[in-house]
């Protein structure tokens, strides 16, 4: 499950895997716009995710500033 393994990073592990998650969503809003995308459920997935890890993003800066 993705909330065990984002507990575990830290802040600049939680970044790049946000930035990671951006490119991959970006991605597939090109596939959708061409016709190419199959699995149209990864798109919210992704946003799902994204949302997650940033909400996690904040916490974890949260404790380190504290």
């Amino acid at each position: 499950m993705i909330e065990k393994a984002t507990k575990k990073m830290n802040s600049k592990q939680l970044k790049e895997e946000i930035y990671k998650n951006k490119k991959d969503l970006l991605n597939f809003n090109f596939q959708k716009s061409t016709g190419q995308l199959e699995k149209t459920h990864e798109i919210r997935k992704t946003k799902k995710t994204i949302a997650r890890l940033k909400t996690e993003f904040t916490k974890t800066m949260r404790e380190e500033n504290a």
